[in-house]
């Protein structure tokens, strides 16, 4: 009994571990409702899934389903970047341990109330229990900016090589701060609408009332809580990937306050949308700029300091341009997180700009094509943050040589093809007609279903290794417990 405890301790109570199991838990989420969409469904995969676990999809309720899978999906996601916020930001050991542990319990029963409710019967007992997991999420938010407060005299006085206010402020801390503030008054915004449900307020999909001449203020709320949280989440895993690389110097200096400010302003303007609806967007347009600018920065500094440090372990003094390409390559998953964020520009933020710009001439399309362009665009983003956070993970967890190599280029190449694909098919009505698109959509989909389908595959192999290590008595799994023990008695 004692060596299930010892793992247990290892899953739930160090960051490797949490990690761990939300990847783990998201991963089979993924898996098992990824059959009932896309080429399985088209393979009849669906039906026999839907036969063995006796899933309830009646059509008239499918978007309160959709709407449910995809906060149990969100709320791990938050999850993770909390526990790497823990572990990276300095606080006291009892505020690590709430916050981990009241986050991880609400993540968990959201995740099997809202599937449970959603797909097999809607039986109340398990709507309670999403609402009460989301509410614990919620608490532990809370418990979050509490610890990360950085007016704070300890946590004043970092080295003058990073961003600094007045009296010594830490405004890397600040801007963690800002955005975990931001992030529960988004929530609140969200939540709004869902507690006018069966008072008037119907469930619906963000993409399917864009060409709604009149949205109500419940149905702004909700894609103005859309947008605002997953630019919330790519805002945080920016500052942890600032954290990991050791960000700081003069790019550090003027990538924080930017961040601040940006990310105050986009939220403000999401939260605008409801009463201005066409000023807001101005606004949230003004604030992605401070963020994007940020990430630049840090984009920058990150490059230069995996080639100097690439070419210091070579022994090169003076480098050509080939071998500081190639130190930049050298490690795929430090390289991969940045190169992401700049790619992401190309896949979603430049798209979107266009298509912005075009407006006019989208809204001549069927509606379809543009719903499609839409949900495209959301789901790039998200999968984009995904593929960072495995990346993170990979180095987080020590690999290193071949596997390293195989892990890294695995997770980017296949993605960014697959991204590149969807980007192509989303915006295909702009450079092909509809009687001539099957070749073009046939190759994208291609790509996308291969790009998608390795991604998953090493993903697979990664967390079949990492649970088929949890049965070594000397495990990976007990090197990392005993060296988080040592860093939380330091």
């Amino acid at each position: 009994m004692p060596r299930w405890i010892d793992r247990f301790d290892f899953l739930f109570r160090s960051t490797k571990g949490l990690i761990l199991v939300a990847i783990a838990l998201v991963s089979l989420e993924t898996a098992l409702w990824g059959t009932l969409s896309g080429p399985m469904a088209e393979l009849g995969i669906r039906e026999i899934v839907v036969q063995i676990t006796g899933m309830q999809l009646l059509p008239a309720e499918r978007e309160g389903r959709i709407v449910m899978l995809y906060h149990t999906i969100a709320l791990a996601v938050v999850a993770i970047e909390v526990y790497l916020i823990t572990a990276q930001i300095a606080m006291k050991e009892r505020q690590r341990a709430a916050i981990n542990t009241t986050i991880t319990v609400g993540y968990i029963a959201a995740m099997f109330g809202g599937l449970a409710f959603g797909y097999f019967g809607h039986n109340w007992i398990f709507h309670g229990l999403f609402l009460f997991g989301q509410s614990l999420v919620f608490f532990a938010g809370v418990l979050l900016a509490h610890a990360l407060f950085p007016w704070r005299e300890e946590y004043r006085g970092r080295s003058p090589t990073y961003a600094r206010g007045a009296g010594g402020l830490d405004l890397e801390r600040l801007a963690f701060f800002t955005m975990a503030v931001a992030a529960l008054g988004s929530s609140l915004f969200g939540a709004i609408p869902g507690s006018f449900f069966g008072n008037g307020f119907q469930v619906f999909l963000a993409e399917d009332v864009v060409r709604q001449a009149h949205r109500d203020p419940l149905q702004l709320a909700v894609i103005g809580h859309l947008h605002i949280m997953l630019t919330l989440i790519a805002v945080a895993l920016a500052l942890i990937v600032g954290r990991w690389f050791d960000f700081q110097g003069a790019w550090h200096k003027l990538a924080m306050p930017l961040m601040i400010v940006g990310t105050v302003i986009v939220t403000l303007g999401a939260w605008l949308v409801v009463p201005f609806e066409r000023l807001a967007h101005t606004i949230i347009y003004v604030g992605s700029v401070f963020v994007l600018v940020a990430a630049l920065c840090l984009v920058i500094f990150g490059f230069d300091k995996l080639i100097r440090e690439r070419l210091a372990a070579q022994g090169i003094a003076r480098a050509n341009l080939a071998q500081k390409l190639a130190a930049l390559l050298h490690d795929p998953l430090k390289f991969g997180a940045l190169w992401q964020m700049v790619y992401m520009n190309f896949v979603v933020t430049f798209v979107g700009i266009f298509m912005a710009m075009r407006l006019p001439v989208i809204r001549a399309w069927p509606a379809r094509e543009e719903r499609v362009a839409l949900t495209g665009h959301w789901h790039i983003l998200a999968a984009i943050i995904a593929t960072i956070i495995l990346l993170y993970y990979g180095d987080l967890i020590g690999l290193q040589g071949r596997a390293r190599q195989g892990f890294g280029w695995l997770i980017l190449v296949p993605s960014d093809v697959a991204f590149a694909a969807a980007a192509l098919f989303a915006t295909k009505r702009f450079y092909v007609s509809e009687s001539a698109q099957q070749p073009l959509v046939s190759v994208t989909m291609l790509a996308v279903d291969a790009g998608l389908a390795v991604v998953l595959v090493t993903l697979a192999i990664l967390m079949g290794w990492r649970w088929f290590d949890l049965f070594k008595a000397k495990g990976l799994w007990r090197a990392e417990r005993d060296a988080e023990r040592t860093r939380q008695d330091t």
